[in-house]
């Protein structure tokens, strides 16, 4: 198995109540400044730990400070200041970018790093700040509900997609999609005045009549043909199978090992007739979020302190993650599609009787690992605990990073 950390929201690190005392303390560079500290000492820790990637989430306009967001200098940053692990996001929301400018930045930063970056991708769900991105585009952020604005927003996502994978190319490309085309205007071409210098030094076919006719970004990736290609938070079978297709991994959020199997069965049939042979478990990262204590009850009292306790109970469940931690007598009560699960069911305690928690003292968290890796064998497990960093003490974060590392990970690699 290989292991990734995050995502890293990330979180200016504050108590709730600082939060409140000192709003918006997204201004407060102080605070920014301690956040970027915090995220490099976790980062090394990782490294030295041996785990495969350090990613983080694409939010933005988050005065709170709860997911500030990252940026592609961010992952630079973090980069320059370790030796081996891979650094990027899981995952750059697709919709809010243009998809060329992403490719010359990922393309960038993969040359940079000397091959040390992964790049995921998402739909998007937070309207606050995705609504404004992508306005130019009429794209909003969506719930996954098959509605209209769902539906065009999977639209653009799979365009931009297939503009990066065009992008990424050694070949010169030409693009006419319902959102992008490339050259602009596609039809007679962009006008180039130094089409001479173009014709005798660039690429073969690139100008033709003084006219771009072809595109190629630049610079090419260091890894080829591209990074890691990953899709965060994958939940819906229709998900699994177009990753499957496209050859990107699914960091897997339904936590059931039943479940987790299922859909690690759908990806390697899909891979199957889209040419790609895979063991079972290859190619998919489920997540977990891992706390080691004494016992049991120690476990989960430091989740209740990270993002398992304030992310999920503050904020991620009012855009309706905790659909993804029902059992089947949640049915009775409140019908899937027609009544979401109560406030009163975002426990800490459902998180870790749905597995997305393994909780406990190390034999506890070996047994629970084991099962995983005798029914699914994954070739990645993603540790969501990088979500704790900014909302925890950071001692206690990276005591709990370097207890897995030390203790649970030397046994699956």
């Amino acid at each position: 198995m290989k292991f990734t950390i995050g995502p890293l929201l990330p979180a200016l690190p504050a108590t709730l109540e600082e939060r409140e005392q000192l709003r918006p303390i997204s201004h407060r560079t102080e605070r920014w400044q301690r956040m970027f500290k915090e995220i490099v000492e976790l980062a090394r820790i990782a490294d030295d730990l041996g785990f495969f990637a350090f990613h983080f989430a694409e939010h933005h306009l988050c005065t709170e400070g709860l997911e500030v967001g990252s940026v592609p200098s961010l992952y630079l940053y973090v980069a320059m200041n370790t030796k081996n692990i891979r650094v990027g996001p899981v995952g750059y929301v697709l919709p809010g970018w243009n998809p060329l400018r992403l490719a010359v930045e990922t393309a960038w930063l993969d040359q940079l790093t000397q091959g040390r970056t992964i790049v995921g991708m998402a739909r998007g769900y937070q309207t606050r700040w995705l609504n404004q991105m992508g306005q130019k585009l009429h794209i909003q952020g969506t719930s996954s509900d098959q509605g209209e604005i769902d539906k065009a927003n999977r639209e653009a996502f799979e365009e931009h997609f297939r503009i990066l994978k065009l992008a990424w190319g050694e070949d010169g490309f030409t693009f006419k999609g319902k959102f992008w085309e490339y050259p602009y205007p596609y039809e007679e071409g962009t006008p180039w005045p130094a089409a001479p210098w173009t014709e005798k030094y660039g690429m073969p076919g690139e100008v033709k009549d003084g006219r771009v006719r072809k595109i190629s970004v630049v610079p090419k990736p260091y890894q080829k043909p591209h990074p890691p290609l990953f899709q965060a938070f994958s939940i819906s079978e229709s998900t699994i199978l177009w990753c499957a297709r496209e050859g990107v991994i699914p960091v897997i959020l339904i936590p059931g090992l039943k479940d987790v199997r299922h859909l690690a069965e759908l990806y390697q049939k899909e891979a199957a007739s889209a040419g790609r042979k895979l063991r079972l478990g290859e190619s998919i990262c489920p997540t977990k979020s891992v706390y080691m204590g004494r016992d049991l009850n120690e476990a989960l009292k430091v989740a209740r302190e990270g993002l398992s306790g304030v992310w999920y109970q503050e904020f991620g469940g009012y855009f309706g993650f905790w659909e993804a931690f029902r059992f089947p007598e949640d049915e009775a009560k409140w019908p899937m599609g027609k009544a979401p699960l109560p406030r009163s069911e975002w426990t800490v305690e459902r998180l870790h009787r749905s597995d997305n928690i393994y909780a406990g003292n190390e034999a506890d968290v070996r047994r629970k690992m084991d099962e995983l890796a005798e029914h699914v064998n994954p070739e990645y497990v993603n540790l969501n605990n990088g979500g704790d960093l900014g909302l925890m003490p950071i001692e206690q974060v990276k005591a709990q990073v370097r207890m897995f590392g030390e203790k649970i990970m030397p046994h699956y690699r």
